[in-house]
């Protein structure tokens, strides 16, 4: 597991602004921790060993069977069992996150002759999206196909539906309620696949993997769609043409609401350090991405008036840095 996934706060003295997480900007929670509020007994009990009764729910909202659901503890335990599961050899199209290459290290493949191709879609940290007809074409070549979805709710462009796996036995999908909702801290994700895989895949589980408040909050948010994150895509493309604008810096193309920033004339820790300890504003140093570089960072776009800060604080720093 690498160090440096952002959201690293904790590392300065004082940040106002975060745009090192690729959790939506306008997250409202207090209707979450009223609901929560007025469920204290929860943490006095054991949760359910498996979150069966969330999984019922999210296959009823699906319209397929619980049997092809199983609910994790954040999009990360998904992958790290779904790698424990198979053991197949991987393939990984870089740069991407990285925890598919750590969980396939963890575990490695036991059966070389059987591939598995991991995609994040929408990809992280670049904002790509793999237009269907593409994984349709990779699929043909592969034993598994693995799909993390968990920023599907931050595009606005096609991604496959959640229910899709189940109906197919050489795809798995992962979701992520962390994302959908922005509450990282409650680890809450989901598995969808064909029954075939799902009952392989809960053989390698542990027990009482997500807590009876996560149980819960997943619950009362999947019944409050209102609650969902809702990126503002105008806003994440005003914000890289005025990023475009500046002398010394290139954007990445994205279709969400995060773009991949490459410098030229600083490094991304040199950044990262000045716009923390001089503006209070975190970027994710991106250089520990496989196939990028120590120029590259990671930015989420947040209020049109933190947006225009950035631009402002990044273009002070670019002035300072020789050409």
């Amino acid at each position: 597991m690498i160090k440096g996934h952002g959201d690293d706060a904790y590392q300065y003295a004082h940040i106002e602004t975060d745009f090192s997480s690729n959790i939506c900007a306008n997250g409202n929670h207090q209707l979450l921790m009223a609901h929560l509020a007025t469920y204290p007994e929860l943490i006095s009990h054991y949760p359910e060993p498996e979150a069966w009764s969330l999984e019922r729910v999210i296959a009823e909202q699906l319209d397929i069977t619980p049997e092809q659901v199983i609910v994790t503890n954040g999009a990360t335990e998904a992958i790290y069992l779904i790698a424990q599961a198979f053991r197949l050899q991987p393939d990984i199209p870089q740069p991407t996150f990285s925890e598919y290459e750590d969980a396939c290290q963890m575990y490695p493949p036991e059966d070389a002759d059987h591939r598995v191709l991991w995609l994040c879609n929408p990809n992280n940290p670049t904002g790509d999206v793999y237009d269907q007809s593409v994984i349709d074409r990779m699929m043909v070549s592969y034993d598994l196909v693995v799909v993390d979805q968990s920023y599907e709710y931050y595009t606005d462009q096609f991604v496959m539906n959640p229910r899709w796996a189940a109906h197919t036995p050489r795809l798995i999908q992962i979701h992520s309620l962390t994302k959908t909702y922005g509450v990282p801290g409650l680890r809450l994700g989901y598995i969808t696949a064909h029954a075939s895989l799902t009952d392989h895949i809960r053989r390698f589980m542990r027990p009482w993997n997500v807590s009876a408040l996560s149980v819960e909050a997943a619950k009362f948010l999947l019944a409050h769609d209102e609650l969902r994150c809702q990126p503002d895509f105008n806003e994440s493309q005003r914000l890289r043409d005025r990023l475009e604008q500046l002398d010394g810096i290139i954007t990445h193309e994205t279709a969400t609401n995060f773009m991949l920033c490459r410098l030229e004339r600083s490094t991304a820790a040199e950044l990262k350090d000045y716009l923390a300890q001089e503006h209070g504003l975190l970027i994710r140093d991106a250089s520990n991405f496989r196939g990028l570089t120590p120029q590259h960072f990671r930015i989420a776009a947040q209020s049109p008036q933190a947006n225009d800060a950035l631009v402002s604080a990044i273009k002070q720093h670019l002035q300072q840095c020789p050409r």
